[in-house]
């Protein structure tokens, strides 16, 4: 069933216009025609344009015969009214391609499902655990030794008996060799899971930029989508004045032209919006986003009071990357805690059991015995005389305090640069009005309306519709890029207040 048409308010205005120029129709001929074409608009929509553009096409031969039916402000009406039945069809159209997005995705669920699911994150959790797991190997006391075995002295031939042995051997480490790995292990531990908080830090600064672009993506979409049906509804508006002869050839075939060039970078535009989609998807380990969308409002809740000085100082204080550093000076200390543990010697401790049988030998008879044995052994740690791992910890020490020292002036410069970007993108937003977009779009609709009275020249009403585009263009990319640069700004400086987007 054909929708009736969006705008009769419109067209009933268009027939009082009609009505007020019947002064210069005297037949009553527009008037007449200008009525009819409104009816059938409102009963058959899908059907009339056929047939009111063949007959238009009567008219026009009538007319080129002298038969004059119909004045020249008469087809002026009958036009506006053929244009606004377009103009009714494509808002349709358009309203149907928004509703073929699906369902919206904010900003809150998306960082939330991103934080559960994604999948880069989830494996960084491992180590974590395999971390704390070799906490627990580091308590454990070396393992016992236990021997056995059995002897024979040659008692077929000698009758000297048999017997065997048995024994348990333990090494007991000094030097608080297992105290330093317990410590050495929770200090990995430690570095872990900052090192997990920096992922994560990153990850949620990533992904939203990336529901960023995709909502840039989808503003473009919508801009080049209203553009080309607004050049889709001027060409088909071109060509029934061509065939009407109101206007020449070429200005039907550079509108047609224009339609054709918009419709192609609409085409672009929505494969780079289906790409960034297809990105959220991934962070979210979710397949579903193929049909699934993001509201191509503007950026919003992008404002914030912020003091080069202070943010430094919160990024110097909290960034997790900084944290890990200062982390890796006290795990340095550990190795070289450990590297002087184990230079002390561990002795070995054993005990043991001697079953000797009967020596029946005539020439030296033995009753049977057990022999009970305890000892101990000392290494003799020559090794000692070399000190390649101790200097190695101390060098490695002395790294590290570098590296502190070089994250510290990173942090500084990265937040005093983002800062400075903020504030640039900041002033950009400020020179924009909204109120530009308004007047651009007025300009527009108003060449537009002039030109379909042939009031006005093809080119500027595509100049319009450029200026118009431009303008929407650069408003947009100006707040796109404050939010970026909020987005760099608050992962520099170790914070995170963003809620909405």
């Amino acid at each position: 069933m054909e929708k009736p048409l969006a705008k009769p308010a419109q067209l009933s205005h268009l027939l009082k216009v009609c009505s007020n120029q019947e002064a210069g129709d005297p037949n009553g001929m527009g008037l007449r025609i200008a009525r009819a074409t409104y009816f059938r608009c409102q009963e058959r929509p899908g059907t009339f344009i056929k047939e009111s553009l063949k007959q238009n096409i009567q008219n026009k031969s009538m007319i080129m015969n002298k038969q004059p039916i119909l004045t020249k402000k008469s087809f002026t009406c009958i036009l506006f009214i053929l244009a606004l039945y377009h103009t009714a069809i494509a808002q349709d159209r358009n309203s149907s391609v928004s509703e073929a997005t699906g369902q919206q995705l904010d900003y809150s669920k998306f960082i939330h499902t991103v934080a559960k699911n994604n999948l880069g994150y989830a494996a960084e959790k491992f180590n974590l655990s395999i971390a704390e797991a070799n906490i627990i190997s580091a308590r454990v006391f070396p393992d016992p030794e236990f021997s056995m075995g059995i002897f024979d002295n040659s008692e077929r031939t000698k009758q000297l008996g048999r017997g065997y042995n048995a024994g348990i051997a333990w090494t007991l480490e000094l030097g608080a060799k297992r105290k330093a790995r317990i410590n050495l292990a929770k200090d990995e531990a430690e570095v872990t899971r900052l090192l997990l908080a920096d992922y994560f830090r990153n990850l949620r600064a990533d992904a939203t930029l990336a529901f960023l672009t995709a909502k840039q993506q989808a503003l473009l979409v919508k801009i080049n989508q209203n553009s080309y049906q607004q050049l889709r509804q001027l060409a088909t508006s071109d060509s029934i004045r061509y065939k009407l002869g109101s206007i020449p050839e070429i200005d039907f075939r550079q509108s047609k032209l224009e339609a054709a060039n918009m419709h192609n970078t609409l085409l672009a535009t929505e494969a780079s919006w289906k790409s960034a989609l297809v990105n959220l998807s991934l962070l979210m380990a979710d397949n579903s986003l193929t049909t699934t969308g993001v509201p191509p409002d503007a950026f919003d809740h992008l404002d914030r009071a912020y003091r080069l000085d202070e943010l430094v100082r919160v990024a110097q204080n909290d960034r997790s990357d900084l944290k890990v550093a200062l982390q890796n000076k006290q795990l340095s200390q550990r190795l070289l805690q450990l590297a002087q543990a184990n230079r002390a010697i561990d002795l070995g401790l054993s005990f043991g059991v001697t079953y000797n049988g009967e020596a029946r030998n005539e020439t030296a008879p033995t009753p049977q015995f057990t022999a009970i044995n305890a000892g101990i052994s000392i290494p003799l740690k020559f090794s000692n005389f070399k000190t390649g791992d101790l200097k190695a910890a101390k060098f490695k020490i002395d790294q590290d305090e570098v590296a502190y020292q070089d994250v510290l002036l990173r942090i500084q410069i990265e937040v005093t640069q983002a800062f400075l970007t903020y504030q640039a993108a900041q002033k950009q937003v400020q020179l924009f009005d909204s109120a530009m977009l308004s007047e651009a779009k007025a300009i527009l609709e108003g060449k537009v309306y002039s030109y379909k009275r042939g009031e006005t020249s093809l080119l500027e009403v595509l100049n319009a519709q450029r200026t118009y585009n431009d303008t929407q263009l650069s408003y947009y990319e100006a707040r796109y890029n404050y939010a970026v640069a909020l987005v760099e700004l608050q992962r520099t400086a170790g914070i995170w207040d963003i809620q909405e987007i």
